[in-house]
């Protein structure tokens, strides 16, 4: 048998795929097929991959059949990483380029690195002798080739997966690149790095999550950093054995730097400092003592908190691309809105996001208008849950909150007596009423509501609930978000008209008049749900998962849920 053969026969042990279909012809001992035979197996194997399931090329699924069947058909099923048997450089850029794709928080694994490698390790035991290559090995290594680069290109540009599949509350947008153009840009002399790297977030604060993935990555591989014991509460001024763990745990986590020569064991001023700044990483409560809660989180895992990184990075890539010159951005962990113009945080604020099993909902939309001294119409929800338990314990409970009630579907001319109505037979499906809370000083929607029209009815208000904006977790609304500077976000979103500068806002609720006002130019704002993020000073935050989706997205990106295959998006949609 041929070198060849030899060789041909280890790839299929190594991969596992001997006997599969797209082997029989390599096993031809002729070695070659004239340029006419392998552009007809090329379009065989894209009929057999786009007809089969599972569509495999050398054991590996090919994840864009029907995508890559059009780009070979503008390519008169020629191969595209070679020509006349030769291969081209690139092939090497290309697989250092998913070498190095755990730099986005992705797998290189996913995208047939293996067999790739495999593959060119096999021609270079050929001392490099091309023709001796076939061309269905040609073929073959030419379809794993561009799948990997439409899959790995897809993961950049969308996402792993589609965060519609397995959560109704998040809503993610497609950017829609024909990648099939941006793989011919790329052989026609871009470059493979070139062109993929256009094909990430160009937001900075993805940029800062590759430079924090690849340190903290280093840390896992490592061993990462030792565990606390959790019961010993450890402040200032104290002597103990866990003080000298807790000072090399926030040493590694480059929270503190040593100064000179301590006492380890003896818990200072500067390692005090050093716990105050972990605590403002981690949206705790800054007192400089590990506490019960900061112990536990002191004791997170290096892994995880690799692992969070990853996962937000694919949050990074169900966002726009463009975020908008100006925009809000309001994120629902860390509690708190920005507002960013021309890349620079002019505002920012604390907000109170909906509660565990009423979840605000993650979306991007425009801003268009505003309501001073708005009414709030009661959701069902809120009405059957919350109000009605109320009502029947206290008849006059509407009453005393400035609550009125109508007919459903009324003009609202004709105010219900709420003597008169049967309570008790209340559900969702069966509400015949509206309730409507005027303006006052008990209104839940305070002075301003701030509307961006959605499938979700989720809108920014005022509230007069303000020491709720002391609290550090403020999970607390029934959905929409609450803000703690309303009127500084409404003289912002004003800005430019000359009939509403800040003054004019006040004496506007002041008079108690309701009044809608239209932005002149609506603005963006992103609801995001960043648990992990880099700052700009390269700063790592974390912050907990309130709603339990790092988990369930988790799970979706390691295929535990059935929905889709997170290494196999279906890039035939793109």
């Amino acid at each position: 048998m041929t070198l060849r053969g030899h060789l041909l026969i280890l790839a299929c042990l190594l991969i596992g795929q001997w006997g599969s279909p797209n082997m029989l012809m390599a096993a031809d001992n002729s070695g070659y097929l004239p340029g006419e035979e392998a552009r007809t197996y090329l379009r065989q194997r894209l009929n057999r991959a786009v007809a089969d399931q599972p569509r495999l090329c050398r054991g590996d699924v090919l994840c864009s059949a029907l995508l890559m069947r059009s780009f070979y058909k503008r390519h008169d099923f020629n191969p595209v990483w070679s020509t006349k048997g030769r291969l081209f450089k690139n092939i090497t850029e290309f697989a250092a380029v998913l070498e190095s794709a755990g730099a986005d928080g992705l797998q290189p694994a996913d995208y047939h690195l293996f067999s790739i490698n495999l593959m060119q390790v096999m021609l270079a035991r050929l001392n490099g002798d091309e023709s001796i290559f076939s061309p269905v090995e040609q073929v073959d290594l030419d379809l794993l080739l561009t799948d990997a680069f439409l899959l790995y290109g897809g993961h950049l540009l969308n996402g792993k997966i589609n965060p519609e599949d397995y959560n109704e509350k998040w809503l993610s947008t497609n950017n829609d690149i024909d990648l099939t153009k941006i793989l011919d840009q790329a052989l026609a002399g871009q470059g493979i790095k070139n062109v993929l790297a256009e094909l990430r977030p160009p937001q900075p604060g993805y940029q800062r999550m590759m430079t924090a993935i690849t340190s903290l990555r280093n840390l896992v591989e490592k061993g990462g950093w030792p565990k606390l014991p959790t019961r010993f509460i450890l402040r200032e001024g104290m002597r103990h054995p866990a003080v000298s763990i807790l000072r090399q745990r926030l040493m590694l986590s480059g929270d503190y730097a040593m100064p000179g020569k301590t006492d380890e064991d003896y818990f200072d001023g500067s390692l005090a400092a050093a716990v105050s700044f972990f605590q403002m990483r981690h949206g705790l409560g800054i007192d400089g003592v590990a506490g019960r809660r900061t112990l536990a989180a002191l004791n997170v895992s290096a892994a995880y908190r690799l692992q969070q990184l990853e996962l937000n990075m694919e949050r990074w890539r169900w966002l726009p691309r463009n975020l908008g010159r100006r925009h809000l951005l309001v994120n629902i962990p860390d509690f708190s809105l920005q507002v960013i113009d021309n890349s620079q945080e002019i505002l920012r604020m604390r907000v109170v996001a909906g509660k565990p099993h009423r979840s605000t909902p993650i979306f991007s939309d425009m801003v268009e208008y505003l309501v001073i001294n708005p009414y709030w119409y009661l959701p069902e929800t809120i009405v059957v849950e919350d109000m009605v338990p109320l009502i029947l314990s206290d008849p006059e409970y509407l009453q005393k909150k400035g609550i009125k009630v109508f007919a459903a579907g009324s003009d609202e001319q004709l105010e219900l007596d709420q003597t008169t109505i049967d309570w008790t037979g209340i559900s969702k499906e069966k509400l015949p009423y509206k309730l409507r809370q005027d303006f006052g000083p008990s209104n839940a929607l305070g002075r301003i509501k701030i509307v961006f029209p959605n499938r979700f009815s989720v809108y920014m208000h005022d509230t007069p609930s303000q020491g709720l904006f002391k609290q550090n977790s403020r999970d607390f609304s029934s959905g929409c978000i609450r803000l703690e500077k309303p009127v500084e976000l409404t003289t912002y979103l004003l800005e430019g008209n000359p009939l509403w500068n800040r003054e004019a806002i006040l004496a506007a609720i002041d008079s108690g008049v309701r009044q809608v006002i239209a932005l002149a130019e609506p603005i963006p704002i992103h609801i995001v749900y960043m648990t992990a993020w880099a700052d700009k000073q390269g700063v790592i935050h974390f912050r907990d998962d309130i709603y339990g989706w790092d988990k369930l997205f988790e799970d979706a990106l390691s295929g535990k849920l059935p929905k889709a295959d997170p290494a196999c998006v279906d890039m035939n949609k793109i």
